[in-house]
């Protein structure tokens, strides 16, 4: 809270706390490396100040002020404890990024993504149509089926959808067979555009539609990297039946992009 030159943060009015010299500063410095807790805890009281004066930049974004400031005094504290003083340096010029870095961490750790109302609105109710249609047609229904249902564009279907859905470990297995497996790691891309993620959504929910014969054709042929002949002989059909279940399931994938 603050008011005019007064600010309460964490229950303490720091209007009333102390201002140490640099001198005083340094003494405090030797006495906390001999060990004194009494000297640390006045030095942490007299750098206060600093912690609020750097948990203000931070403002606006609408983080707990006390919150944030607890943290810093973390940074604070462990920048006491650990400061050099024969380098010769002002501490604040080690304390500054120390508390900074403090900071940030807990907030790049903390973050949340929020997702908006209306999206979540549209999750549940694509859910909805999904489980409905599902139950009509004895198959799960495309992004385009449930968006003409909705009356919205499969775009935001898809999105909708995505926002909903839990965190996916980076070693979860996203296809196996037997000993060997394909994990999330290795469909993430090194490089290249952010342009398509979108197109590779849609992608893996045609994929996920399609009847298991083609998904399996699909998967050996572009993920196990087999030629047509080495698929037909691992499922026991014809390399003519295999041609016609892979041409027919880029087929359906093309129809719902």
């Amino acid at each position: 809270m603050i008011n005019n030159n007064k600010v309460v943060i964490s229950g303490i009015d720091t209007s009333k706390l102390p201002v140490l010299s640099d001198e005083q500063k340094e003494k405090l410095l030797i006495r906390i490396k001999q060990g004194d807790k009494a000297a640390k805890d006045e030095f942490i009281k007299g750098n206060l100040r600093l912690v609020l004066s750097i948990v203000q930049r931070f403002a606006g974004r609408g983080e707990s002020m006390d919150d944030l400031f607890q943290v810093g005094c973390i940074g604070l504290i462990k920048s006491a404890e650990n400061f050099d003083t024969t380098l010769g340096l002002k501490f604040s010029t080690y304390g500054v990024p120390m508390i900074l870095g403090e900071i940030r961490r807990y907030l790049r750790d903390n973050n949340i993504v929020r997702v908006s109302r209306a999206m979540r609105d549209t999750a549940y109710k694509a859910l909805a149509v999904k489980e409905r249609l599902t139950s009509e047609k004895s198959r799960e229904p495309s992004a385009d089926e449930i968006a003409r249902e909705l009356g919205v564009s499969k775009e935001d279907v898809v999105l909708a959808l995505e926002s909903i859905v839990d965190p996916v470990s980076l070693f979860e297995p996203v296809y196996s067979e037997g000993s060997d497996a394909i994990y999330v790691m290795d469909q993430v891309s090194d490089g290249g555009s952010d342009n398509n993620w979108l197109d590779e959504i849609l992608i893996k929910e045609a994929i996920a539609n399609l009847p298991d014969r083609e998904r399996e054709i699909i998967a050996l042929r572009f993920l196990d990297g087999k030629t047509q002949m080495e698929v037909a002989q691992e499922v026991g059909i014809s390399q003519a039946q295999v041609s016609r279940l892979e041409k027919g399931a880029l087929n359906r994938i093309k129809s719902q992009l």
